[in-house]
């Protein structure tokens, strides 16, 4: 019984980890590398096993670090269970249907100017196939994954629908506990539920986004959020917040309700220009059972997404004619690291304007143009072009759905329960400064702890 690390080893993204037990294997994620361009590229293409081999993919959640590379394995003949949680599934549909979009029109953008064809990584035909073979399950219900594997879902309180994953892997009369914890979430976000770490794993693969600091308390964000619209609002400006389509649109959306409900914020336009963001926010709304019932506006309306300054701009056009208006308003646009999508398009012509606010409400990996951004670089490349950076740069880190080094002790804590055993933990999903911090902080709290290179394995 081993894993192999494939990917998010000593990095944040392209999550990939390989169980296998006696002649089983296991998938635990296959995401998309992001970054770099060339470098992201070359690893997306590059499938480190045999899609046959697998018996079964188990999907943690449907953040495209974590699930944007299945398409690709249905195109290289893999037609094995994909198992999931429901809200997973609904969430994946549209998102990797989107990212055949984009694979789609960035190989019509390349073949026009190379004059040669190059192949998308996938097309919406692949996507068709994978969630053909996606099987929900819910939160809870041990299932059989492959001779030897069985899995439950717990709440990672990660994203709607996000999961960690209990191994129970049995092989040659030994049986150990495998956890994986995907992307843990934190204690109080608004709209998902809480995470609920299993007890009594006898091996751990946990994410280490955030394992080098600590995030401002939940529940001071919304009150920042506020203040930052009011100020923005005040001299005339905008607020552009590039945000991931799934999550961190949703809670800003529901936050930005609650401020309006509660009249802590004029009555400017909050402007949702994604179609994905707009889908995904449609998916929430069918699956109200994944909600926070603790959460007051969630049991005090019908919708928590609807509210009277609220606009999607669904078509191009609706979002170029955003240019066109006078006064303030809030633009919340994919991608959340501004990699791609229309927040470029907004960036490219209000960056330069020191009225407005680039609100930035996620992590921001190395080389992108979100962590430039963050990074206040008084010049940043938008399409190609040089673009001033004057508009004021605001970092809510508060909103981040990643647990922060000390939400992190507390899931593992609940893990290992009232034991004081020495429990292997591998760090997975974090850049190396993040790792190296938080392995030495579970070191002294008497974790064995190591950090995966990548394709390192580790015996169980």
């Amino acid at each position: 019984m081993n894993v192999t690390f494939h990917g998010a080893a000593r990095e944040v993204t392209g999550s990939c980890h390989v169980v296998r037990v006696g002649d089983s294997s296991v998938a635990l994620d296959f995401g998309m590398f992001q970054g770099h361009r060339a470098d992201a590229n070359e690893k997306n293409l590059a499938v480190p096993f045999t899609p046959s081999e697998l018996d079964a993919v188990i999907l943690s959640h449907a953040h495209i670090d974590h699930s944007g590379r299945l398409p690709l394995l249905a195109r290289y003949g893999f037609d094995r269970p994909v198992f999931a949680t429901p809200a997973t599934r609904d969430l994946c549909a549209i998102m990797l249907a989107d990212s055949a979009h984009i694979q789609e029109k960035d190989a019509e953008f390349l073949a026009k100017r190379r004059r040669s064809f190059v192949a998308p990584l996938y097309d919406q035909r692949d996507v068709a196939r994978l969630m053909r073979n996606v099987r929900t399950v819910p939160y809870d219900v041990p299932f059989d994954v492959a001779p030897g594997v069985r899995a439950t879902f717990v709440e990672a309180g990660h994203i709607l629908g996000s999961a960690s994953v209990l191994l129970e892997c049995a092989h040659g009369g030994v049986m150990r506990r495998l956890l994986y914890s995907g992307d843990i979430g934190r204690w109080g976000l608004p709209i998902v539920r809480d995470p609920r770490p299993p007890r009594g794993a006898d091996v751990v693969i946990m994410e280490s986004t955030y394992g080098d600091r600590d995030h401002p308390p939940v529940e001071d964000m919304r009150a920042r959020l506020g203040a930052i619209v009011r100020k923005t609002a005040a001299r005339g400006g905008r607020i552009l917040i590039p945000a991931f389509a799934v999550g961190r649109t949703q809670e800003i959306l529901y936050d930005l309700h609650r401020l309006r409900r509660s009249n802590e914020i004029p009555r400017i336009p909050v402007v949702l220009d994604s179609p994905l963001a707009i889908a995904a926010t449609s998916v929430f709304t069918t699956n109200p059972d994944a909600f926070d019932r603790g959460e007051d506006l969630i049991n005090a309306v019908d919708d928590i997404f609807d509210f009277a300054q609220l606009e999607f701009a669904r078509e191009a056009k609706d979002s170029k004619a955003l240019n066109e208006r006078h006064g303030p308003m809030v633009v919340i646009a994919a991608s959340g690291m501004a990699e791609a999508g229309r927040i470029l398009h907004h960036l490219a012509v209000c960056a330069p304007d020191p009225r407005n606010t680039i609100l930035i409400v996620g992590f921001q990996a190395e080389h992108t143009l979100g962590r430039r951004i963050v990074e206040r670089q008084p010049v940043i490349k938008v399409f190609g072009e040089e673009v001033s950076l004057r508009a004021e740069v605001e970092t809510l880190n508060g909103y981040s759905a990643h647990a922060d080094r000390g939400e992190l002790r507390r899931w593992l804590a609940e893990v290992r329960g009232a034991t004081s055993r020495s429990m292997p933990v591998h760090l997975v999903h974090g850049e190396p400064r993040a790792q190296e911090s938080l392995a030495a902080t579970l070191r002294e709290d008497g974790y064995e702890v190591h950090i995966p290179t990548p394709t390192s394995r580790a015996e169980l």
